[in-house]
């Protein structure tokens, strides 16, 4: 792997040493239990920084402070801070609603102009809501898929909400549409993030899903899976099976549009292999799986279904708006997304929340989005100098100190609302990027946190650096006390992508220390 930027580690492994270091070791720390100091100076973390800042709930107290006050990279932390100031601003219970609009005159049952589908930035569209109304999730989703192993998919159908809409079309008496269907995703600009666009429209998380299964040594492997199936894409698979002491490496590439192919090999040994590609054109794989879905509702389309979006026959946003609206469908609640976000680590989704706010703002432009949400935290309580945001999501570049963090914790334990924004982040030990985290101690259960992790690999040396491992949230301490806090080890060291892993533990060790020393 060359590259894993704002990332939640789900698996935890065993601690891989690194070479020893020269550095001095962590001495005693007011207020933190001796236990966590050698999981601290272990050889992975010689040459780190460990940054923690711990306070009581009830009384503001500072427990612990250790290096609280410098600057480090938070990660997939900055979540909190895209989904928080969400929450904030529009309500755990909000809601978006994607409309579909006709121009032109509807004669005996034919559409004599255009349908048009309207982004509005509904995170899932339908594709991941539980019987229950809530978010469905793997711990390890399917957006991680290509960097790290282990994700699995969710039982949903990603183009549900593409079918529901269709089927109000139909319902609407259109059952014939002679212009054209357009997507209008205009909402915002396409904001641009190193694993993909952030657009107002998004079917499967703007993802085609492949699952790869091996077949016998020396053969192709057998893939056994394509989601959401939309015309034209189709995969070719070159993946070849290899001894179960081989190793599983799957590429992904799409040589022209409408094509993937996965290459490289497979274990024989292995289970179900997911990998995932994101295609560059959202707005034209949603037009051609909304035509489908038509078709399926019983809506012929005289158009050409594959055809690039025609967002030239678009009028302008104000007379969109005023247009006839044929279908609706609404979002699940913001404390759901919020949780998608949070509970997995979804990149897309927490940029998508800051172009939200930048829409609110009355700006088309995501970075506004930021600003917008320096002043609902800043009105909030929280001292925003002690943060310094380029993104949403918590890609490289991003700054904050762990006493800020803890601070935000502080301010969203505070709310009539704090139940169901600590039902968001990751629980240790249960679900999430947290879910095989300590997940056989007295800590289990008892911290709710959100994870982050930057890492690279090193070529000079051949090894995996992780320039950040995070956590910050809430926890309840055996004692009965609820602390906020941040836990962010920097720079440490490891021969290969496991370290990813056993740092995610280690953080979490520290913490679950925390939670039973008080």
């Amino acid at each position: 792997m060359r590259r894993l930027t704002g990332a939640g580690a789900a698996i935890a492994l065993a601690c891989i040493a690194a070479p020893a270091a020269d550095a001095a070791p962590i001495g005693p720390v007011p207020g933190l239990p001796a236990e966590a100091l050698p999981v601290m100076n272990q050889p992975a973390y010689g040459h780190s920084s460990w940054n923690i800042a711990v306070r009581d709930a009830a009384t503001g107290a500072s427990v612990i402070s250790l290096n609280s006050d410098l600057m480090v990279q938070p990660a997939s932390v900055v979540k909190t801070y895209s989904a928080g100031a969400a929450w904030l601003q529009f309500g755990p219970e909000s809601r978006v609603t994607t409309p579909v609009k006709r121009s032109g005159r509807l004669t005996r049952g034919t559409l004599r102009g255009n349908l048009i589908l309207v982004g509005k930035g509904d995170m899932t569209m339908d594709g991941r809501t539980n019987a229950d109304g809530t978010v469905d999730f793997a711990n390890l989703d399917h957006n991680d898929a290509n960097e790290i192993p282990g994700a699995t998919l969710t039982s949903g159908n990603p183009l549900r909400g593409l079918d529901r809409l269709a089927r109000q079309v139909r319902r609407s008496g259109i059952r014939r549409v002679s212009g054209n269907v357009i997507v209008d995703d205009r909402l915002w600009e396409t904001s641009h993030l190193e694993n993909g666009p952030v657009t107002p429209i998004a079917i499967n998380e703007n993802l085609i899903d492949f699952v790869t299964k091996p077949g016998r040594v020396g053969q192709i492997a057998t893939q056994t899976m394509m989601r959401p199936k939309v015309a034209p894409w189709r995969v070719i698979s070159e993946v070849r099976t290899v001894a179960a002491d081989g190793r599983t490496r799957i590429a992904v590439s799409s040589p022209r549009h409408g094509l993937v192919v996965l290459s490289g090999t497979i274990t024989a040994n292995s289970g179900p292999v997911v990998n995932t590609y994101a295609f560059e054109d959202p707005a034209r794989f949603a037009r051609t799986a909304f035509v489908e879905a038509l078709g399926r509702a019983g809506v012929k389309v005289g158009a050409d279904p594959v055809a690039a979006n025609p967002e030239r026959l678009l009028p302008s946003r104000a007379a969109t708006e005023r247009l006839r609206t044929v279908a609706r469908l609404r979002s699940l609640p913001l404390r759901e997304e919020a949780t998608y976000v949070l509970k997995v680590s979804y990149n897309r989704g927490g940029q998508l929340l800051i172009c939200r706010l930048a829409v609110a703002a009355g700006s088309s432009d995501c970075d506004d989005g930021l600003a917008k949400a320096q002043q609902i935290w800043a009105a909030a309580g929280l001292d925003t100098d002690g943060a310094v945001l380029k993104d949403g999501s918590g890609l490289t570049g991003n700054l904050v100190t762990v006493e800020n963090q803890a601070q935000l914790q502080a301010i969203m334990n505070k709310r009539p609302d704090a139940a169901a924004w600590q039902a968001t982040l990751p629980i240790l030990g249960v679900d999430g990027s947290l879910a095989r985290v300590q997940a056989n101690t007295p800590a289990a259960g008892r911290v709710f946190a959100k994870t982050g992790t930057l890492g690279d690999w090193d070529g000079f040396n051949r090894r995996f650096v992780l320039p950040t491992k995070a956590l910050g949230g809430v926890m309840d301490t055996r004692g009965g006390r609820r602390f906020t806090f941040a836990i962010v080890v920097t720079n440490s060291i490891f021969p290969d992508l496991q370290g990813l892993f056993a740092a995610n533990d280690d953080v979490g060790k520290v913490a679950a220390l925390i939670q039973q020393g008080y």
